[in-house]
């Protein structure tokens, strides 16, 4: 019996004997449609499937993981660290398979910000939108800063020299055509892979006593000083909230990987790109995550002092101190250098998140046409304009009072990542009970995974308690801390303000499941003339980089 290859909105056989149909809704004349034309014309779709893969990879590798291992392993111990890290790490694939099946019936600008408005809530849109632009206008400065911080660990020259450079380099891809922005992208992702696989190799060298003159290390600092760390408390309570405060910490080491589908209509082919962007997701998250905080737990006692350093630099690496204490002289420079592209890496998506939710936020009304003036290129260079701009915030960082101020607007939204995944999953689950509400079978969809109602569920329950939990140090004894508690829970009332303000205001209301346009979406999917399944050949399933 011959296969046949799925159409959107089309019966496929699903086994010999079984076909499964069902009627989808036809759309309306009146029905607006779910991905503007204007997005449509005056975008750019020149995103390939490379660079779609590697978006996705850059933003799950950052910062977090070269230099914030070390702050895991002090807090959590070897195995409570890998064990925050792979639950987060569970959490993050079950957003990121939310996000590939509604962005893969839905390939509109600025992502799950627009999904909302068609999903939940016009209101709740804005307030998200808005949310998402702020924080993603107030990263560019910040990992500019961290940049010039990370250069001055080989020279001592002033650092407005540097931040001059950085924001021109900024602006230039901000201003050049998507394409340009996908193959830097596509390069550092490169180099962040490489890294990590080799640092990884390094590791295990070290701890098998692979290095002249040193011992064989295997699980020597699992027994002592042990497996978990007391943080706070003792006991076995103290353990588990070294294990807590190492998931909650984990949380923004994976911050970027919502950004995949941000310029979904600047892509080629995105019904099935971002699908398979996400679906290697889960595999690189184990790979580089799992392995890297397994082998720093092996290297580094978590009672080293050494993993207090706060110097921003590779100074404070897990990686660094085991193999300085390897006689290893050339992995800091290598490491700073690779954490140096991560940092530059994170400005160039924010940039990209900011500037098309903004462009998105103006399609629909909730900020002002001006942004939706783009270049011949594609590009949205009012939005551009704005925030290179806003870059200029980096200049602050010369000045330690100003420096301070700028710290206080940037923890406005710290708990933004968080936000943004709860929306993400709280999106899906409204997709799919809506497709059941109007008797559509969820097969129909671009790309759909049976179990994944239940993985957005266990997502968003698990980010809510993040979010509820993520300064839980705070009202313990003795450590309160202002700046801690304005960072973790701020940003819940800015958004639900900005929410009820825009409900009062628009008197907008929540979408019913039965008015969710699920005809008109299944209409443009299948007629997309893109919507080809993507040739790969036999060898790319063994592709973990890119393929």
């Amino acid at each position: 019996m011959s296969t046949k290859t799925l159409v959107v909105g089309a019966d496929r056989e699903l086994s010999p004997g079984r076909v499964e149909a069902g009627p989808v809704p036809k759309p309306s004349d009146q029905e607006p449609a779910i991905v503007h034309n204007e997005e449509s014309q005056n975008l750019s779709r020149s995103l390939q499937q490379r660079h779609t893969q590697m978006i996705a990879i850059a933003g799950a590798i950052g910062t977090g993981l070269f230099l914030g291992l070390g702050g895991s392993i002090q807090t959590g111990g070897p195995l409570g660290a890998l064990l925050g890290y792979s639950l987060v790490g569970l959490v993050v694939c079950a957003i990121q398979i939310a996000l590939g099946e509604v962005s893969a019936l839905m390939p509109a600008t600025g992502s799950f910000v627009r999904h909302v408005e068609i999903l939940i809530d016009p209101g709740l849109a804005f307030a998200i939108g808005w949310n998402v632009v702020y924080g993603a206008y107030m990263s560019v400065p910040s990992e500019i800063a961290a940049s010039v911080v990370l250069i001055q660990y080989w020279t001592d020259l002033n650092a407005a020299i540097w931040i001059t450079i950085l924001i021109v380099l900024s602006a230039s891809i901000a201003l050049l055509s998507v394409r340009v922005y996908g193959e830097i992208e596509f390069s550092l992702a490169v180099i962040k892979v490489l890294l990590v696989i080799g640092i990884i190799l390094m590791g295990l060298v070290i701890d098998l006593g692979g290095v002249p003159g040193q011992d064989r290390l295997g699980f020597r600092y699992w027994k002592d000083p042990g497996p978990f760390v007391e943080y706070i408390a003792t006991g076995s309570w103290g353990r588990f909230v070294g294990f807590w405060a190492v998931m909650t910490n984990a949380v923004y080491s994976f911050a970027g990987v919502e950004s995949l589908a941000m310029a979904a209509a600047e892509m080629r082919n995105p019904r099935q790109n971002i699908p398979r962007a996400c679906k290697r997701v889960f595999v690189r998250v184990t790979l580089f995550y799992f392995l890297a905080v397994l082998i720093v737990g092996m290297l580094v006692r978590s009672d080293d002092p050494r993993l207090g350093d706060e110097s921003g630099t590779a100074a404070q690496s897990p990686f660094v101190i085991a193999a300085v204490r390897a006689g290893i002289k050339v992995v800091p420079s290598i490491i700073n250098a690779g954490v140096l592209s991560s940092a530059w890496s994170a400005s160039n998506q924010s940039m990209l998140a900011g500037t098309r939710t903004l462009y998105g936020l103006a399609l629909k009304g909730h900020a002002p046409k001006i942004f939706l003036r783009t270049t011949k290129g594609g590009v949205p260079y009012v939005c551009s304009a704005l925030q290179i701009a806003v870059s200029c915030l980096a200049y602050l960082s010369c000045s330690n009072g100003a420096y301070t101020v700028f710290n206080w607007f940037l923890a406005l939204t710290s708990a933004g990542v968080l936000i943004s995944w709860i929306t993400i999953a709280f999106n899906h689950i409204r997709m799919l009970n809506a497709f059941k509400v109007q008797k559509v079978s969820p097969h129909k969809l671009p790309w759909h995974n049976t179990w994944s109602l239940y993985t957005s569920w266990f997502a968003l329950i698990m980010c809510l308690i993040f979010l509820l939990t993520g300064g839980f140090v705070v009202f313990t004894r003795g450590n309160w801390d202002p700046s801690w508690f304005v960072s973790s829970y701020l940003d819940i009332p800015l958004v639900l303000s900005l929410y009820l303000g825009y409900k009062f205001i628009k008197k907008t209301k929540l979408v019913s499941l039965h008015d969710i346009p699920i005809g008109q979406a299944l209409y443009e999917a299948e007629n997309d003339v893109e919507n080809e399944p993507v040739k790969t050949s036999k060898w790319s399933r063994f592709n973990i980089i890119w393929g």
